[in-house]
């Protein structure tokens, strides 16, 4: 049987919070050709997604790292092979065998079989459902004691809506999910939030809308590692708490919309 490497939670409505970036574990046959150290995975995970993904009632959190396996890329690029499929990391020590690979992509295949029927069920029974695909992206990426990227091109959020095969059709829930969450009084003044300006989606939120057309309206959220540092990992704990309020804040207005659609 093929292990699972997500953990998925389900409550009533069509609301769905994934976190599939949000695993460290590697298992020990992976772990043995690994390069890189914990921090080094660390540092391009997403942490704290899983404890933001408790908003919804509907939970899918990835268990293990995306070094393993990633999720969010196509099959054919879910297990990275060179340092360009890795931010220019050396992943591997020697090289990772054929049969530890394919028994990863097995993994791989298993969370998306799962996933198309927790879609499919969702979509007979509510007509539409909403996916917030929680991430976070690196902004100090030239080491621990540079500047930051830029703002104007790193929002606080960015809402990734590119994965879209008709976005007309999901535009007032997509604006006042922008809108609400902008709104929130965070601490230190409002978020800047923003569509499709560092990221447009990857291919998980890709998939489910090309196999969930008309039913499935996926917003791909990248929080930017503003709320800790990203190189220690160490975090604001009322910064990550904030996100969370600032999250749920925004999610009555959708599914508002998403009824009207």
């Amino acid at each position: 049987m093929t292990e699972k490497i997500w953990s998925l939670e389900k409550g009533a409505g069509p609301l769905v919070a994934t976190a599939i970036h949000d695993g460290h574990d590697v298992r020990d046959e992976v772990l043995q050709h690994m390069a890189l150290d914990e921090a080094s995975r660390l540092r391009e995970e997403d942490p704290f997604t899983g404890r933001w993904a408790q908003i919804a009632p509907i939970r899918v959190v990835g268990l293990r790292s995306r070094f393993e396996v990633d999720l969010n890329r196509p099959r054919e690029k879910a297990v990275y092979r060179t340092p360009e499929d890795a931010w220019g990391l050396q992943v591997w020590s020697d090289f990772l065998p054929e049969d530890v690979a394919r028994r990863s992509l097995e993994a791989y295949d298993g969370f998306f079989a799962e996933m198309e029927n927790l879609f499919r069920d969702l979509a007979e029974g509510h007509g539409r459902f909403l996916v917030l695909d929680l991430h976070t992206y690196n902004h100090r990426r030239a080491g621990p004691d540079s500047p930051p990227a830029s703002s104007s091109e790193n929002p606080q959020v960015n809402v990734g809506t590119g994965t879209m095969v008709d976005r007309s059709r999901w535009a007032p829930l997509i604006d006042r999910f922008t809108s609400d969450l902008g709104s929130f009084g965070f601490p230190g003044g409002r978020l800047d939030v923003r569509e499709n300006v560092k990221f447009r989606g990857g291919a998980f939120p890709a998939w489910i809308h090309r196999t969930f057309p008309d039913t499935a309206c996926v917003l791909s959220i990248e929080f930017k590692k503003f709320f800790m540092d990203e190189w220690t990992g160490e975090a604001d704990g009322v910064l990550v708490d904030a996100i969370t309020s600032a999250l749920g804040s925004a999610l009555p207005g959708a599914l508002e919309e998403l009824s009207r659609s």
